[in-house]
C-alpha cells in the first residue's frame, strides 16, 4: 500500500477520527484506526465499540490496501509537519510497520493486524430523514448543557430525540424534539418534524456521540441524513459517516415536571440579570452555589451569603406584579440556562418557593427550560 495526500486534508480527518479513540484502552486494537486505500482516496475508520466514525479523504493511490495505525501518534505526527506538507503513507505486505514520509521527515509506526479491527454491524434502519446541519446543531446546543453526568442514572447520560405531538405547545403540530435533564434542570428544543421521521422510536444519543455530532455540524454545511433503528443512529455528512449505539433505557416522562401553569411571571432584560447573577455568585462557595431571588413590584433583589466569604446583594428593575415572592436557585444552573437565550428579555414563571421554575425565551418559542429551586 502506498498513498500520497496533503497534510491539511489528512489532519482534518484525523482530528475527527482520533476523538473517537479512547486514550486508555484495554483492547490494543482500539487504540488504532483502520486506513483503507481504494478508488480515489483513503477511508479512515475509528471505533470504541459504541461509536464508529468513517471519513473519506482525497488522496493519490499508488497502490491500494488496508492497515491499522496508532490514532493519536499519527495525528500528532501529521499536526507537527509543515503546513503545505505532502505526506506519503506506505506499508509493504511483509512488514509489521507503516512508514510516514514528508520531505526529510521519516517515521515508522507499529501496526496491528487488519483482521483484528472490529466493525460495528449495520442495523436495519426503520426511519430516514434529513436536517440542515445548522438545525441539528441548534437542537443539540440548546440542550447539551443539561445532560447528566451521574452514571447510575445512565438513561440521562444523553439527549432524547423523539417525535412530539404535545398539545401544550405548537397546537399539537408534530415536532422533532430534543430533551435533556440531570434532575436539577431540564432543557427542551424542537423544530417541525422532517419528512421521514414520523412514527420513529424515541432514542437517547449518548454524551460522547453528541459532542462528536455537534463538531461535525459546525464544520459541515448543507443537509445531514439521519437514519434511526431501535439500537443505533447513523448520521451521514458530506464525506463523514458516524454510527452510534443508543442508550438502552427509557427516558423519564419529562412532561410531568414542566410547570406550564405557573402564574407568577417575571420578565427581565437577559443581559441585566445574567451579569447581576454572575456578580453576586462571586461569593458563592463550591459546595453551595445558591443565589436568593426576592421579588416585589417591578423589583428583584439577588443575594448570596457565604459563611466563609461574606454577603453580596444586587438590586435590578424587572417587570413583575403581585405579592412579594422569594426563591433560591443554584447560580451555576441559572447561568447555564441564561447563556442559552438569544433574545433581549427572559421570562421566568414561578409558582411556589419549592416548585420548579419555567424559563422561556420570548424570541424563541421552540425552546424552554425548567429549573428546580434550592433552599437558601
Amino acid at each position: 500500500m502506498e498513498v500520497t495526500l496533503q497534510k491539511n486534508k489528512l489532519l482534518r480527518a484525523l482530528n475527527h477520527v482520533q476523538n473517537v479513540v479512547e486514550r486508555r484502552n484495554t483492547i490494543p486494537i482500539l487504540a488504532n484506526i483502520l486506513i483503507v486505500a481504494e478508488g480515489l482516496g483513503l477511508k479512515l475508520i475509528a471505533t470504541d465499540l459504541d461509536i464508529e466514525l468513517i471519513e473519506e479523504v482525497e488522496a493519490k493511490i499508488d497502490s491500494g490496501g488496508s492497515l491499522t495505525a496508532p490514532a493519536h501518534l499519527l495525528y500528532e505526527i501529521t499536526r507537527k509537519l509543515p503546513e503545505a506538507a505532502e505526506i506519503v503513507i506506505s506499508k509493504d505486505d511483509n512488514q509489521d510497520h507503516l512508514t510516514v514520509k514528508s520531505g526529510k521527515s521519516n517515521f515508522k509506526l507499529q501496526t496491528l493486524p487488519r483482521a483484528d479491527f472490529p466493525e460495528i454491524s449495520n442495523d436495519e434502519y426503520t426511519h430516514s430523514f434529513k436536517l440542515v446541519s445548522s438545525e441539528l446543531n441548534r437542537l443539540i446546543e440548546k440542550t447539551r448543557f443539561a445532560i447528566s453526568n451521574e452514571e447510575t442514572r445512565y438513561y440521562l447520560n444523553g439527549i432524547f430525540f423523539h417525535e412530539s405531538n404535545s398539545e401544550n405547545d405548537n397546537n399539537g403540530i408534530p415536532t422533532l424534539r430534543t430533551v435533556s435533564t440531570d434532575g436539577h434542570r431540564l432543557a427542551q428544543a424542537e423544530l417541525t418534524l422532517p419528512e421521514g421521521a414520523s412514527g420513529m422510536n424515541g432514542i437517547i444519543i449518548p454524551r460522547k456521540a453528541i459532542f462528536e455530532i455537534q463538531k461535525l455540524t459546525q464544520e459541515n454545511e448543507g443537509d445531514v441524513e439521519i437514519k434511526v433503528s431501535e439500537n443505533k443512529v447513523k448520521l451521514i455528512f458530506n464525506n463523514v459517516e458516524l454510527t452510534s449505539k443508543v442508550i438502552d433505557g427509557k427516558f423519564p416522562d419529562y412532561q410531568r415536571v414542566i410547570p406550564y401553569n405557573n402564574d407568577k411571571i417575571m420578565i427581565v432584560n437577559t443581559d441585566l440579570i445574567t451579569k447581576a447573577v454572575d456578580r453576586v455568585a462571586t461569593l458563592s462557595s463550591e459546595r453551595g452555589k445558591a443565589v436568593k431571588l426576592v421579588l416585589s413590584d417591578n423589583n428583584l433583589i439577588l443575594s448570596v451569603t457565604s459563611p466563609e466569604a461574606g454577603t453580596a446583594i444586587e438590586e435590578i428593575s424587572v417587570d413583575f406584579k403581585g405579592e412579594p415572592f422569594e426563591i433560591g436557585f443554584n447560580s451555576k444552573y441559572l447561568m447555564d440556562i441564561l447563556s442559552q437565550l438569544s433574545g433581549d428579555s427572559v421570562k421566568l414563571n414561578f409558582s411556589e418557593p419549592n416548585s420548579p421554575c419555567l424559563v422561556l425565551d420570548p424570541s424563541d418559542e421552540a425552546t424552554l427550560y425548567v429549573l428546580m429551586p434550592m433552599r437558601v
